[in-house]
Formats: C-alpha cells, sequence, structure tokens
C-alpha cells in the first residue's frame, strides 16, 4: 500500500509492505493521529536528524491528503551530526562515544580545573558537575541545529572563548562584585559611558532574542546572546571601577544585578546551570 505523493514532488510513501507489515511512515501516522487525540496540541516538534527529512516531508503530506489540518501546527527540527575526528560516529564499526562517559570525563576535569585554581572553593563537587555537564550542553547548543559539530571535550571546558565555562564564571564573578560591594538592591540610574550602554543594549534586547529562537526553534540565538552579553559584561568590567567608592557605586551594581540575572536566566533555558562561585 502506497501513497503517491506526485503533487508534492516527493516520491511515494509507502506504508504497508504486500506481507502485512507496517513501517516507520505507518507508525508515525498513528502515533501523530493518536498525539492530537490525546493532548490536542498546538504544535508537534520532531527534532529528530536532518537525514530523515524526506520522511517527515511524506509524513506530514500524508496526513494532509488523509484530511487531518493539525499537521500545520507539526514541524520537523532537524540537527547536524556530532562527528569524531570529522568522521560520523557509527554503533556498527564501534566508533561511538558513550554520553555518561563524556558527562563523567567533563565533571572529573573541572574538579581538576578547581583543585587548580581554587583549591577552597566551597561546595566544589557540585560547582564541577554543573560547569562539566553546563560545558557539554552548551557545546551542543552554541551550534545552528543543522550544523555538524566536532567532539572535542577539552575545548568545551575551557575558561576562554566561547564556551559554557567562559559564560558561567563571568556570572561568578559578576556575583563576586555584587559580594564584595555590599549591592544594597538600589536602581540602576542610568548608562553614563559607552562600556555600561553597551551592556545595557544587550540586556534590552533579550525578551526579544528569546522570541526570536522559539519562533525559529533555534536554541544557539540564546547561546550566542549570552556569550555576546558576557563579553559586553567583561569589557565593561575591564574599563569601569565597578566597586569605587562614589555616589554611583550602587546604580554599577544595580547594571551588575541585571548582567547576572539575565546570565542565569539565558543559561537556564539551555539547560545549563549558574554557580555563584567558581
Amino acid at each position: 500500500m502506497v501513497v503517491s505523493l506526485e503533487e508534492e514532488n516527493l516520491p511515494p510513501c509507502l506504508i504497508k509492505k504486500k506481507d502485512g507489515a507496517t513501517l516507520y511512515a505507518t507508525r508515525d501516522l498513528a502515533a501523530a493521529i493518536y498525539r492530537y487525540e490525546t493532548y490536542n496540541f498546538v504544535q508537534a516538534n520532531y527534532v529528530v536528524g536532518g537525514e530523515q527529512a524526506l520522511h517527515f516531508k511524506q509524513l506530514f503530506s500524508v496526513l494532509r491528503k488523509l484530511g487531518y489540518d493539525f499537521v500545520d501546527g507539526m514541524h520537523h527540527v532537524p540537527f547536524g551530526l556530532i562527528l569524531q575526528e570529522g568522521k560520523k560516529m557509527s554503533t556498527r564499526k564501534g566508533r561511538i562515544v558513550l554520553l555518561e562517559e563524556v558527562l563523567k570525563e567533563a565533571i572529573e576535569k573541572a574538579q581538576a580545573n578547581i583543585e587548580q585554581k581554587n583549591p577552597d572553593l566551597a561546595n566544589a563537587q557540585d560547582v564541577a558537575r554543573m560547569v562539566g555537564v553546563g560545558a557539554v550542553v552548551f557545546h551542543d547548543l552554541k551550534n545552528e541545529r543543522i550544523n555538524n559539530i566536532e567532539f572535542d571535550l577539552d575545548s568545551m571546558l575551557k575558561f576562554e572563548g566561547e564556551t559554557g565555562p567562559y559564560v558561567q564564571y563571568t556570572n561568578a564573578r559578576a556575583n563576586s562584585l555584587l559580594r564584595k560591594g555590599n549591592y544594597d538592591g538600589s536602581p540602576f540610574t542610568g548608562a553614563d559611558d559607552d562600556y555600561s550602554w553597551g551592556v545595557v543594549t544587550m540586556l534590552n534586547a533579550f525578551p526579544h532574542v528569546i522570541t526570536r529562537a522559539h519562533e525559529r526553534r533555534e536554541p544557539s540565538i540564546i547561546s550566542r546572546y549570552v556569550l555576546d552579553l558576557a563579553q559586553a559584561f567583561n569589557k565593561y568590567y575591564g574599563h569601569v571601577r565597578v566597586l569605587e567608592e562614589d555616589a554611583s557605586k550602587q546604580s554599577r551594581l544595580a547594571l551588575v544585578k541585571a548582567v547576572t540575572l539575565v546570565l542565569t536566566e539565558g543559561l537556564r533555558l539551555l539547560g545549563v546551570e549558574a554557580p555563584e562561585e567558581m
């Protein structure tokens, strides 16, 4: 049993073999109808590798032919491959890296880093877990989802460059400023220099960034944003005496507080925790 999809410029969709056996398409058709009848969804997003693009085009086309209007809310959200030394991982060829082992090694490396740089850190094990796991998650989500990514654990865990630990460390540094400056909850009274204005402009963009990421089903938009905000804040921190005892000190700290709130929330949306000390 096949469904002709000539009008859609697609190859025919086979939904039952001559021996009566079902196929992926058959089961996905049944699952789509079941999900709509059970959950009455507004959107159904299939987060599946890009190599299955034809399958989902056929699936959605058959549902339309069956008269199911809910298919307009169904989307294939494709993503690229994780490569090892430029090659596709393969279970059959034994060329795989298990996630459990990756996370364990990432946490161990983060722990060693903490012991070297900040051996007196409280809750070091918890922070190592946040940094190690966060590094892996952030590395995956900082790239446009359709792109292939090279697996390199050492580069993921660097505290410089476009990494999760870099954003986490920036957030921890900002929290440290709040503690040292005894921030009292005062409001921000205005940007009086270019570096402050750059940070304010970035903060103002956050709601629009979330909206754009949602509309495009693209988490990397948020990843790129928190990287840019971290860079803007570090430039601000490098040029402005945040803790100088003057009338504007608490206002400057209010800006720092806003940065910690947005970095923490941006990371949370990506599934990454933000330790206040590192």
